[in-house]
């Protein structure tokens, strides 16, 4: 949504910037930060396993941000760090099956994460940091 507004002769465009999502049979619901004792929770988490499992993070530090945070919401609703870059149609069913939940078990298994959040060295995409600013 926006508005159009004229002052001394400037012609500004407003737009509201409020992070709304739609849902199902028209529901609104305004998009809730995770807390910060939550992303730093899985800040710490994400630090300790990079380390642990000698893979790097992502050198565009916003995908790491945003999966961090991503990890920190589904904790503070769900209670399990479920993997927020994979669509479930019941998340509460996948929390208790623990197979998606962070680290997942494909990159326990295979190093491989769906959501660039742990990389080996030999990709692409892969810095060369194993920490994370705050």
């Amino acid at each position: 949504m926006s508005i159009h507004a004229s002052f001394s002769g400037v012609s500004i465009r407003l737009v509201h910037v409020a992070t709304i999502r739609r849902r199902a049979a028209g529901a609104i619901r305004a998009k809730v930060e995770p807390s910060e004792k939550s992303v730093e929770l899985m800040r710490k988490f994400s630090e300790q396993y990079a380390r642990r499992s000698g893979t790097y993070f992502c050198v565009d530090k916003g995908v790491t941000s945003v999966v961090i945070k991503g990890l920190a919401d589904h904790k503070d609703t769900l209670g399990a760090p479920l993997c927020p870059c994979r669509h479930y149609d019941d998340k509460a069913a996948e929390v208790s099956q623990g197979f998606w939940n962070c680290p997942c078990v494909p990159m326990r298994e295979r190093k491989e994460c769906h959501c660039m959040l742990f990389l080996t060295p030999d990709n692409d995409f892969a810095g060369n940091e194993q920490a994370c600013a705050p």
